[in-house]
């Protein structure tokens, strides 16, 4: 994906400035995790200023309206609250060749400004930060704790600081070609890498583009370049650095992506806002396709796998069931010839009431024959409960498989990303499977760290000798219920007290005494803040009636169909 660069933050701010400026404040909405649209309306129109923070795909333009649903994230609660009635009435950078933008925000036109947002647009570390008009942090997008970084944290309350200057020399419009190509090779090198290592302010991107209108391959050493390849360079450089400085540009498609500098076209633009809001929906699109594509498959794959055993495991009862006739028969046998029985018999051969053919019934030595028949007859009671029993439950795992197959299918044939309406429809399926029950909100998912949390619970056993796992962080907490959790599980928590999530471990048919139930409440009082109360109110519901709300932060959960106890702390004694 190709990043915003100087030049490219210089033409779409030059424009939004030429267009938007003042504008008032209308409405501030969070799309994502990572971009905000601001309604901006002037006396002629009316439109949305997006600003993403995007790792791979941070940029400011002017782009679409958002969705109608509504918006749950702080951030954009936060800038609505400040901004909101105020007017935009500045766009600076904060210094020549920085990617930051200075967004000033004042009652109206012509008065210092009241706030600033800082868009801070810097590949992984971008970031976008409200200040007061004294430049303190009143929030930003991504904080930056100390121990994150010990350089440049990014904390409310704090003094809003410039991330690092530039330590490279910057370009400049009356540096003279002899001492821009003495600097450029000085140490022999390609000419691409040599003209990054030698600028700031420069991109890949904006090199390669340059180095093709001068008919130069990147790689090309300076050694090797004839004085009227570095001459062809120099006009071009010029010519960027005039188009800089005079702020006109030229936006257009390229083979592999956007230029604002005419070279390279495929197909020329009139708006950069139209072409960067385009350019990187669709990049943004593309990479959450292939990630939603992989993660559907899998998932279904997991839970496919999972209910095919099962139904094997369904089938291989019914399949052993399918001897209760065979159990009946033979204790009709041995009834009927009760006078060829003898004591300590292990085994009996008697003949087959229809076919005639001999039949070999095993007998327990130490019983007589009647009551080795009402064995077998008890054998044959057993088997059919068990068909009873298993046969709906084979049944309703069937039609399970066959609808998910269908939305397997279905993801099957939406196999490549050509337009925004692939990735709808991935996310229709997505809905769908989370309706069922199937999926959990991706939106709920923390997301924050790469590293799997750990699984060090606190472990305790019940009266009865179930296993309780205790979640020890807001990480854990997590981990327990939206992972480890299972179908016939118990989750507790105290009600509407900050503390640990708690599993009750039970197998499929296992029931939990009333002395069970207790011990868990006691101990998730025992784990809340309400630790020294006498009693706590304690929620337990099944697991899959907890979730997570969108947006929230780790170990938060909201749960429905619950069912209430009271907790006594001081029951517990800590191990």
């Amino acid at each position: 994906m190709q990043p915003v660069d100087f030049t490219t933050l210089t033409a779409t701010c030059s424009e939004i400035r030429a267009n938007w400026l003042p504008s008032r404040i209308e409405q501030v909405y969070q799309r994502d995790r990572y971009t905000i649209a601001i309604a901006l309306r002037t006396l002629k129109q009316r439109d949305w200023l997006q600003i993403s923070w995007h790792p791979q795909a941070a940029h400011i333009c002017i782009g679409d309206p958002p969705p109608r649903s509504p918006d749950t994230f702080t951030f954009s609660q936060q800038l609505i609250h400040q901004l909101g009635s105020l007017a935009l009435v500045g766009i600076e950078a904060i210094a020549p060749w920085e990617r930051v933008i200075d967004l000033q925000f004042a009652r109206r036109p012509g008065e210092s400004a009241l706030y600033h947002v800082y868009a801070e647009i810097m590949g992984k570390y971008s970031n976008v930060i409200l200040t007061d008009a004294s430049n303190i942090i009143i929030t930003a997008a991504h904080q930056v704790s100390q121990q994150q970084s010990s350089v440049r944290p990014i904390q409310t309350g704090q003094p809003y600081e410039t991330p690092p200057k530039l330590t490279g020399s910057v370009p400049s419009l009356s540096e003279s070609q002899e001492r821009w190509q003495e600097r450029v090779s000085l140490v022999p090198g390609g000419i691409k890498r040599q003209l990054l290592k030698s600028y700031s302010g420069l991109s890949a991107a904006l090199l390669d583009l340059m180095l093709l209108e001068a008919n130069i391959a990147p790689e090309t050493s300076t050694d090797s370049l004839s004085p009227d390849d570095w001459q062809r360079l120099f006009e071009r450089w010029q010519e960027w650095l005039q188009a800089l400085d005079s702020k006109k540009f030229q936006p257009a498609w390229t083979k592999d992506g956007y230029t604002v500098m005419g070279w390279g076209v495929v197909e020329k633009v009139k708006d950069i806002q139209d072409l960067l809001n385009h350019y990187y929906s669709n990049q943004i699109d593309q990479q959450l396709f292939s990630q939603l594509r992989h993660q559907l498959s899998q998932k279904l794959n997991n839970i496919l796998v999972k209910l095919r055993n099962k139904a094997q495991t369904f089938t291989t009862r019914l399949q052993q069931s399918d001897r209760a006739d065979e159990y009946r028969q033979k204790a009709d046998l041995l009834m009927a010839h009760l006078q060829n029985w003898e004591p300590g018999m292990k085994e009996i051969i008697l003949a087959d009431f229809e076919t005639n053919l001999p039949v070999a019934i095993a007998l327990q030595p130490d019983k007589n024959a009647v009551q080795n028949a009402q064995g077998l007859y008890k054998q044959h009671q057993k088997l059919k409960r068990a068909r009873a029993a298993v046969e709906p439950l084979l049944l309703e795992v069937q039609t399970e498989i066959e609808y998910l197959e269908q939305v397997e299918a279905a993801i099957a044939q939406i196999d490549t990303y050509q337009t925004a309406e692939d990735l709808r429809a991935l996310e229709e399926i997505r809905e769908e499977l989370i309706g069922q029950k199937y999926l959990e909100d991706p939106e709920y998912r923390s997301r924050s760290a790469n590293e799997p949390p750990s699984t060090n619970f606190h472990r305790y056993l019940t009266p009865s000798g179930f296993e309780v796992l205790i979640g020890r962080n807001n990480r854990q907490n997590d981990q327990l219920t939206f992972r480890v959790a299972g179908d016939y599980d118990i989750w507790f928590h105290a009600q509407e007290i900050p503390g640990s999530h708690l599993l009750l471990r039970l197998e499929p048919g296992a029931v939990a005494e009333e002395a069970d139930l207790q011990f868990v409440a006691n101990l998730a009082a025992y784990y809340s803040r309400a630790r020294q109360s006498e009693q706590v109110s304690v929620v337990y519901t099944q697991p899959k009636h907890v979730y997570k709300p969108k947006g929230a932060k780790p170990g938060i959960a909201i749960y429905k169909q619950e069912s209430i106890l009271w907790g006594k702390p001081q029951m517990v004694i800590s191990h």
